[in-house]
């Protein structure tokens, strides 16, 4: 399979455009025929197992920091959902959690939020970049280019199914901690308590939930984002992205996060409520807890929820471009229609 995505990545749209057969620490070829900025070293071939590997260090850094990052907030939206005549909004929230617990409480949930989204982290943009690679080889091109929307949900959604697994049983420690008063506080604590009362299967009760609210949640965030990023250099930005600097490039990428990050948070916040709700009452499932909130009551919390994800969101994608900066790994441009196609459909 490895020997494959290598000679996907190599003939794919997303290959680099600026080398051909790269090697790991070796120069851009000076045979290209592609007009672009001065020409960049990078470190490591474009889907070779360092360039994954350090997209999932990446990856690991963007959602562990950034989830942590916004823990208060998180706090009081999961409070929010769970019992909504006490905690009312956000303003509220906030309030009612000082006054009752004080300041600390609002760093409740941070130690299972940084190891659990640190390995979703990596799970969700490393094979988010190896399931783009091997799926846009399978289409060829063309194809590529003219479902490319398609193929990064596809990708994405691969990607955060794996992503979820590992996510999962952090997640459910995160919510009991935020949500139950007098439950364990501390992630030492949390673990051995629902391993020993409900055995491993306490971990993944909300899988199926977490599942559908994250992966609509990723594949939004993935598509949206990768077609913002288009948009923006074709329409916005003034000049071609090869003559951007990083730090411009920076920029457009922190925008489209953020863009990307609003329609996340609408579109995964019904299951998002119920994740919440279903952690916090044992022998619950799926079905029972979306009769019980009702369709207005699946939305609660969303306006904390739109302000953390598109914070979140663009800050993500803002700290994986960095990254990849830092590593100066292979960061193809937004893909362009493939002449072959231009020559079929008569495009000049």
């Amino acid at each position: 399979m490895s020997n494959s995505i290598v000679t996907a990545c190599r003939t794919n749209l997303f290959g680099n455009p600026f080398f051909t057969n790269a090697k790991c620490e070796s120069q851009v070829s000076p045979t290209r025929t592609i007009a672009a900025a001065a020409p960049e070293e990078t470190s490591c071939e474009f889907g070779s197992l360092k360039y994954y590997a350090l997209c999932g260090f990446g990856g690991l850094l963007s959602c562990g920091l950034t989830h942590t990052a916004v823990v208060p907030l998180d706090l009081v939206k999961c409070r929010i959902q769970v019992d909504a005549a006490k905690y009312g909004n956000i303003v509220k929230g906030f309030k009612v959690t000082l006054a009752e617990e004080g300041v600390r409480a609002l760093g409740k949930g941070w130690a299972p939020t940084l190891v659990g989204y640190s390995m979703q982290g990596v799970g969700k943009f490393g094979f988010y970049e190896l399931f783009k690679i091997f799926y846009s080889g399978m289409l060829g091109e063309e194809n590529t280019y003219l479902w490319r929307t398609s193929l990064y949900l596809a990708a994405s959604a691969s990607a955060e199914f794996f992503a979820d697994i590992a996510l999962c049983p952090m997640e459910a420690i995160k919510v009991r901690i935020q949500t139950q008063p007098g439950w364990s506080t501390t992630l030492r604590e949390g673990f051995p308590r629902i391993l020993k009362e409900e055995g491993v299967s306490g971990f993944y009760k909300g899988l199926v939930p977490l599942w559908a609210r994250q992966i609509p949640y990723t594949m939004m965030k993935f598509a949206c984002f990768e077609r913002t990023v288009e948009l923006l250099y074709k329409n916005v930005v003034p000049k071609p992205r090869s003559e951007c600097t990083k730090g411009e490039q920076l920029v457009v990428t922190f925008a489209a996060g953020y863009i990307a990050g609003v329609f996340c948070a609408i579109v995964s916040h019904p299951a998002d409520t119920i994740v919440s709700k279903l952690n916090q009452k044992k022998g619950s499932n799926f079905i029972d807890i979306a009769k019980s909130l009702g369709l207005m009551g699946m939305w609660k919390g969303l306006v904390p929820r739109i302000i953390m994800i598109g914070t979140l969101t663009a800050l993500q994608w803002f700290i994986y471009d960095s990254v990849k900066v830092a590593f100066r790994l292979p960061r193809p441009p937004p893909p362009e229609m493939p002449e072959s196609l231009k020559r079929k459909l008569g495009v000049n």
